[in-house]
């Protein structure tokens, strides 16, 4: 079970994103956080719509720097009504383990989580849209973007990219094993964790591939960056 830290580290920007639950396994470093962020692949995107009710998407995201960026289609209207000024919201989680405890009622997972709050700015200028559109990219496959073809002046338009300063955020970390009631441990049921990894398959060929293109070293060597934190 997560402990708390030794020695104290930065508190929260803000009361938004002070952690009220399982505080010992949270963190507001920006270490951790960039760590999720840079390992994660997929982030979920929220805003509060209409009527106070939270809309949230899937996106596919990248850190560049103390900004995370955040692409989809110019028509989506909850990038619209981000671009306009609402609120916004950014996760990103990391499923590392499932924990079996002795009693269902302490069976958990072992995760790694950010969340950071803000206000999007859409990008418009067409070169720091690429700009952007390449840092997406090559947060998904490092090498990928000098070997496909750029985006048309077309394409761009028909894209949104939003970014979204790292200002206020949150991490939170579980990791070890299951924390069972003491009376529990004589039990004689099983109790652990399945570590859950996310590990590539060898690259598949589109079937139209012309003959003599070789599998590049980006695709056959493709692996995500990062491990799972030390146990706390």
């Amino acid at each position: 079970m997560a402990k708390a830290p030794d020695t104290p580290g930065p508190g929260p920007a803000s009361e938004r994103v002070r952690l009220r639950r399982k505080r010992e396994r949270g963190s507001y470093d920006r270490v951790v956080l960039d760590a999720i962020l840079d390992e994660g692949l997929v982030a979920h995107l929220g805003i509060c719509g209409a009527g106070g009710q939270p809309i949230v998407i899937p996106v596919l995201h990248a850190r560049s720097g103390d900004t995370v960026y955040c692409h989809g289609s110019a028509a989506s209207r909850t990038l619209t009504a981000l671009a306009g000024g609402s609120p916004a919201c950014l996760t990103v989680t990391l499923l590392d383990g499932l924990v079996l405890a002795r009693s269902v009622m302490h069976h958990s997972a072992n995760y790694r989580s950010a969340m950071i709050f803000g206000t999007a700015t859409e990008i418009t200028d067409p070169r720091e849209k690429t700009e952007a559109l390449r840092a997406v990219v090559e947060h998904i496959v490092p090498g990928r973007w000098d070997h496909a073809r750029s985006p048309t002046e077309n394409e761009l338009k028909a894209t949104a990219v939003l970014a979204l300063a790292i200002d206020e955020f949150s991490a939170k970390v579980r990791t070890g094993g299951p924390a069972d009631d003491d009376e529990d441990y004589a039990l004689e049921h099983w109790a652990g964790v399945i570590p859950l990894r996310t590990i590539p398959g060898a690259p598949e060929a589109d079937p139209r591939l012309a003959d003599g293109i070789a599998v590049p070293a980006h695709a056959a060597a493709y692996a995500r960056p990062g491990s799972p934190l030390p146990r706390r």
